[in-house]
């Protein structure tokens, strides 16, 4: 299947850490039947010859299977509280244990049922480190679910409730939807209000590119809706006139109206079903930081804006790097379809392809057309690969990203070049402690240039070997260089 993705220039989007907004699976095969799935019925005229609204029959046929997830996590109270300089450092000098002291945080999300015997979706980040996922049916009936697995790369969880013949929600094609179609989503917002409905309208299809809070997934092709969505709807079915869940509602933008998304079903069902059978999601994998190709570049490299993927840099030992891919090579082709120029477009389509398989690609290397064949590698789950936000260890508290990349390009300050911005910054870190900021450019780290994120992650494992020697960071702020030594034995 193919999900068709373009790029939503600075949308921010938030996504609830506590009561969750985000994707979940559901299975390949067509569950269109079952005792507890049965089809939209009219219903029948009420009193003086008016016929019911036909978002009546739905909401009576999904909201069976419609639940609520209730998750309790262990954490922290040493993140200062959300104190920041020079408020938490005084908190830690007062109160020696003041970031060892650890609390019970309950969070509220919405999920669904999508099979009989008790597999339901919901997103990653909601069951993410958590200590008891419960869930919620409509009649009160509680169970406590296991995790079956999980895909960052989507943000898409798996549970497993033990039981049978429950009630659960047919699966739709969202590759059939318009725009213009009726939206209905259901779920429980705040965490209280269950089975509540509302109903829009399918607004766009295909965006991406949007950075989430609490987790953006690297794999993005949400459905946008004017359905109202809210905190805790997260997870909850969007269904079409039929009560088929053709998504999953998953974020909101806070800043204003009618604007929701949801993961498309068919790609639920691809990610469901490999975890059932498998535990995991293998998506393919090439090993390069791809860029847009814009009017400004275009012109320095004498082609046409958006005629393919530029490769900004090449990882090595990547399947891209064995097949002989080079920094600088403009992808015109990928198995045989013409590329489009659309970076989130192109990720996706490579993502598709699956681990093992060998595809063509084709690339314009100093205005002649090389034809190369590259056998795709697993894409890593702890990470997206480069130039997207890197989720591997946040060393000394610091997220760092290419000055180019999907999540650097919206912190990295003007006329930079080179160098990695730094995009998040934990409280009470190391890095946090002695000044570091997200937005901050690192141009050196102990005395050798970073020009990107290869050589970041090269020096930093340099300086994990010297132990609890300081690591001096060359870092720009507001045009202003200044020197900033952090001890890794801090972290």
């Amino acid at each position: 299947m193919k999900f068709r993705i373009s790029t939503l220039a600075a949308v921010i989007v938030a996504m609830s850490l506590v009561l969750g907004c985000e994707m979940a699976g559901s299975r390949a095969e067509d569950n269109s039947q079952g005792s507890q799935a049965v089809s939209v019925q009219s219903t029948p005229p009420l009193r003086g010859g008016i016929e019911p609204s036909p978002f009546v029959a739905v909401a009576e046929q999904v909201m069976p299977g419609v639940v609520n997830i209730d998750t309790k996590k262990t954490v922290t109270s040493g993140r200062d509280f959300g104190f920041d300089e020079p408020f938490g450092r005084l908190f830690r000098d007062l109160i020696p244990d003041f970031r060892e002291r650890e609390y019970e945080v309950p969070s509220y999300a919405s999920g669904f049922i999508f099979r009989e015997d008790g597999y339901v979706v919901t997103n990653n980040h909601v069951v993410q480190d958590a200590d008891e996922i419960v869930v919620r049916l409509a009649d009160e009936t509680e169970y406590t679910a296991e995790v079956v697995g999980t895909d960052p790369n989507t943000d898409i969880a798996i549970l497993k409730i033990d039981d049978g013949d429950l009630p659960f929600v047919r699966l739709g094609d969202s590759d059939a939807i318009r725009v213009g179609d009726w939206a209905i989503a259901i779920g429980n917002p705040f965490g209280r209000l269950e089975g509540s409905v509302t109903v829009g309208v399918i607004s766009a299809k295909g965006r991406s590119a949007l950075s989430i809070m609490g987790g953006t997934p690297a794999l993005q092709d949400f459905i946008q809706t004017d359905a109202s969505i809210n905190f805790g709807n997260s997870g909850g079915p969007l269904v079409n006139i039929k009560g088929e869940a053709v998504g999953m509602n998953t974020a909101i933008n806070p800043l204003g109206q009618g604007i929701g998304f949801a993961i498309p079903i068919n790609m639920i069902k691809h990610v469901a079903s490999e975890i059932i059978e498998f535990g995991k999601v293998s998506w393919g994998y090439l090993g390069i930081l791809p860029q847009e190709i814009d009017p400004d570049l275009a012109d320095a490299l004498g082609v046409e804006p958006k005629s393919g993927i530029l490769v900004g840099s090449v990882v090595e030992d990547s399947p891209a790097d064995k097949a002989g891919m080079r920094r600088r090579d403009i992808i015109v082709e990928l198995d045989g379809n013409p590329v489009t120029g659309d970076v989130d477009d192109f990720r996706l389509n490579v993502a598709q392809k699956g681990m093992g398989k060998k595809v063509g690609v084709v690339v314009l290397r100093d205005g002649d057309r090389k034809k190369l064949t590259v056998e795709l590698g697993e894409r890593p789950t702890e990470f997206a690969q480069a130039g997207e936000r890197r989720e591997r260890e946040n060393w000394l508290g610091l997220e760092v990203d290419d000055v180019n990349g999907t999540q650097g390009s919206r912190h990295t300050p003007p006329e930079a070049e080179s160098g990695v911005v730094v995009v998040g910054v934990e409280q009470g870190s190391p890095a946090h402690e002695e000044g570091i900021r997200p937005g901050d450019l690192i141009e050196e780290l102990n005395g050798e240039e970073v020009r990107d994120l290869d050589d970041y992650e090269r020096l930093v494992e340099e300086a994990r070997e010297q132990e609890d020697k300081p690591v001096l960071f060359l870092v720009r702020r507001d045009d202003i260089n200044r020197y900033i030594a952090i001890k890794p034995s801090q972290d």
